[in-house]
């Protein structure tokens, strides 16, 4: 690939990871990843960011078709992650920067990962400028979106806002601008990144959300650390809106069945589950934990409202796919949901009990008694289940309207 001219004289640096399928080794990535780096040439030139380490080769590949790595006056580290930061000391080796610029915060990464004796580092705070000849920059940090370090750098005379791991996605292609791609696609894609690395931080994103507006902001290009970058004024609405309706987190008429089976009972039940559910007229998605991965759950609740969980009993406890979905989604604290639990058990059956405990520790609206089943469930146990399902979609239409 070649760089790629974001406006005159910003240009795309970074590399495309078309094989990465797990990304940060907790969520999965089906359509790979990128690392977006920038650079910026001006009076001083500016790269923002770098890459993972494994990538250093083609970052400086792409450096060099627009200027020798040597003239690179300025490094700015929005965020020190090492999909961002892997191929810093090479980078530093072979550029000698005069300064780094890191966040408040970044200090305190950059200095934990990486052995920086002789680096030129700087700390910039919340809404300083730097000059860099016709242009400034202006940082705003922006922590906990997604690390502590995390800020935003904003070209002002381009409007162009460097937004780090905000707004960004897990997509791999040779195309570089959303306008060039498939949106519905693309939506699936920020849905999936949100809803499993930034939903625990919904506040922070509705703060600076609302930050922005109360700055006047304008946008003509946003480009995020990973995945493709905005540069119409439709797709730039869009992301912005499509993030407030992510953080604001309000119940969708959709639930989600996650469940995990020994000997096919727990499965009967979850589908006796779904009954219920089609009876109030409310869509499901059922989700064997056997053959998917817990990320699959947070991308379903995107477009959920209810959360149900099924599990045989194990050695007195669910199944351990389903205490991994717990300790998952429990990490990434979903708000506004109504869910239930059940299973089949062949001993002690303490799976649902225990599931129930973990939904209402997460804060989620739990309905009914947790239903378990000794063994295969009768005909009357299918229905208890089908009534379970039934109820959860009552309580979930009820808590929609509470939200109209």
């Amino acid at each position: 690939m070649q760089p790629v001219l974001l406006k005159p004289d910003i240009y795309w640096v970074g590399a495309v990871d078309y094989n990465l399928r797990n990304f940060h080794h907790y969520s999965r990535s089906p359509l790979g990843s990128t690392y977006n780096a920038y650079l910026v040439r001006d009076e001083k030139t500016v790269l923002f960011d770098t890459v993972s380490a494994h990538y250093y080769d083609e970052l400086v590949e792409h450096i060099s078709a627009v200027v020798e790595p040597c003239k690179i006056d300025y490094i700015v580290c929005n965020h020190l992650e090492q999909d961002h930061s892997g191929a810093l000391p090479r980078i530093v080796e072979l550029c000698r920067p005069e300064k780094i610029f890191v966040s408040p915060l970044g200090q305190k990464s950059i200095t934990g990962i990486f052995n920086t004796e002789g680096w030129p580092i700087e700390v910039v705070k919340d809404g300083d400028r730097l000059n860099i000849g016709r242009r400034n920059i202006t940082f705003l940090e922006t922590r906990m979106l997604h690390w502590p370090d995390s800020m935003v750098s904003y070209l002002e005379e381009d409007k162009v806002l460097i937004s780090n791991d905000i707004f960004g996605q897990n997509v791999a292609t040779s195309r570089r601008f959303v306008d060039e791609y498939d949106r519905s696609l693309l939506l699936r894609a920020m849905k999936d990144y949100y809803y499993n690395i930034v939903l625990p931080y919904s506040p922070m994103t509705l703060k600076a959300l609302d930050r922005i507006a109360s700055l006047g902001l304008q946008f003509d290009v946003i480009a995020p650390d990973h995945g493709l970058i905005f540069r119409t004024q439709e797709d730039i609405d869009f992301v912005i809106r499509s993030y407030r309706e992510f953080a604001e987190q309000k119940p969708k008429l959709q639930a989600v069945i996650a469940y995990d089976t020994m000997w096919s009972a727990t499965e009967r039940m979850a589908c006796a589950v779904g009954d219920g559910l089609d009876d109030e007229g409310v869509p499901y998605l059922l989700i064997d934990m056997q053959h998917n991965h817990y990320s699959a759950v947070m991308n379903a609740l995107a477009d959920s409202g209810a959360l149900i969980l099924g599990s045989s009993t194990r050695n007195n406890m669910p199944m351990v796919n389903m205490v991994a979905l717990m300790a998952h989604v429990k990490g990434l604290k979903p708000q506004n949901l109504v869910g239930a639990s059940f299973g089949a058990y062949g001993w002690s059956g303490e799976a649902p009990k225990m599931m129930a405990e973990e939904l209402k520790a997460m804060k989620v609206d739990v309905v009914g008694e947790p239903l378990k089943v000794a063994f295969a469930p009768k005909a009357d146990d299918l229905a208890k289940a089908r009534a379970l399902g039934a109820e959860v979609g009552r309580a979930l239409k009820e808590k929609i309207k509470n939200f109209q």
